[in-house]
């Protein structure tokens, strides 16, 4: 790709696992300048860490296992194939069901992700 390419291919498994509160995550495009968006796969292997953002919307998709999603105090059902769109102050958190078996999920930040927006009580 050169510098003036309109577009950009990953490969979300071979980028490295950060830490996060719902356990890792393989995040592409956060260095883009435009910040439009980031795509991460996030894999839960334990009850994660209520937290919400104040700019971002986190769109996830289930990609594998089953288990919960906290919203606000609400908890629904995740299996694959649902998806879920967090809007900025959301108080959330998901966990597996079968702590033996990851809860997967295609998660997309808009803007892209920033560490800085991430805020706990």
């Amino acid at each position: 790709m050169n510098d003036t390419a309109r577009y950009r291919l990953t490969r979300l498994a071979d980028l490295p696992p950060a830490a996060c509160p719902c356990g890792t995550a393989r995040r592409a495009f956060v260095d883009e300048p435009e910040q439009t968006a980031s795509m991460h796969v996030v894999e839960i292997t334990a009850d994660s860490r209520t937290h919400y953002h104040r700019r971002l919307t986190e769109m996830y998709y289930v990609l594998e296992g089953e288990g919960r999603i906290e919203l606000d105090g609400d908890t629904f059902p995740l299996a694959p194939g649902v998806a879920v769109m967090i809007k900025p102050g959301c108080r959330h958190r998901a966990y597996p069901a079968d702590r033996s078996r990851p809860l997967r999920v295609l998660n997309v930040p808009v803007p892209a992700f920033d560490p800085a927006d991430e805020h706990f009580d």
